[in-house]
């Protein structure tokens, strides 16, 4: 099997259970960080499809590297190479599908329930909630022809899928080691984007075995679907990029 190309942006934010389930899969994987000066290739011919993890940044922010990613992702959905988008990543997608990606009315951050749309309910092993950790500032618009996945109280467009495509405005690739690191990177803009809608960090940091429990059931599910529709020939037509 060809490798999956995992794009990280932050030392905090890594691959973390995904990794883990790729690799319960035999699923050989190149871990690049574009943010740092990695050269990206210039097709995704060469993997089996293509995971964006978060990021500080934003997709409208203009840097080199988050141009050179979005041209990845044109020439990945012209080809028909699964992609899996958490957060910024999810955006990156749905602005490659021609999708607008614009400021939250709020910012949201920290664990939240998500609803799951009747449609997507397979996906997440059957579930009509989803116990989820988020942290962003934009958020995307669902892009033509995708479906709606998840929906939130503090933002409506929480997930989509179209063909292979998944986009997650939210992480479900969290572990616990990497929540603590991460608020720790991120302990003074908690501790100014304190409201209604930003968690702190003891609130953040609470309970994590169960709640990360809860949070496995359903990434177990979207990684399995996931990761199955790695190296298989498509069965629809090849989405149309922006």
């Amino acid at each position: 099997m060809r490798p999956v190309l995992i794009l990280q942006h932050e030392p905090a934010q890594g691959p973390g259970y995904l990794l883990q389930c790729l690799r319960a899969h035999d699923v050989p994987v190149h871990l690049l960080r574009p943010d740092l000066g990695d050269t990206l290739p210039r097709t995704a011919g060469a993997f089996s499809g293509l995971v964006l993890l978060g990021s500080d940044h934003g997709v409208n922010d203009g840097t080199p590297w988050i141009r050179a990613e979005q041209a990845l992702l044109i020439d990945a959905l012209r080809h028909s190479r699964p992609i899996l988008g958490h957060c910024f990543g999810a955006q990156q997608l749905a602005r490659a599908m021609g999708a607008g990606v614009a400021r939250n009315p709020r910012p949201d951050i920290g664990w939240r329930e998500l609803w799951i749309t009747p449609a997507a309910r397979g996906l997440f092993g059957g579930e009509e909630r989803l116990l989820s950790f988020n942290w962003h500032y934009d958020s995307f618009q669902i892009p033509a022809g995708a479906t709606r996945t998840l929906f939130g109280s503090n933002c409506l467009n929480k997930g989509f899928s179209l063909g292979p495509h998944i986009g997650l405005q939210s992480h479900l690739e969290v572990t616990e080691q990497g929540l603590r690191d991460w608020c720790a990177h991120g302990r003074e803009e908690l501790r100014r984007g304190r409201g209604v809608t930003v968690q702190s960090e003891t609130e953040i940091l609470t309970a994590l075995p169960e709640r990360l429990a809860r949070l496995r059931g359903a990434a177990a599910s979207v990684y399995h679907h996931w990761i199955g529709q790695l190296d298989r020939p498509p069965v629809f037509g090849r989405a149309r990029a922006a």
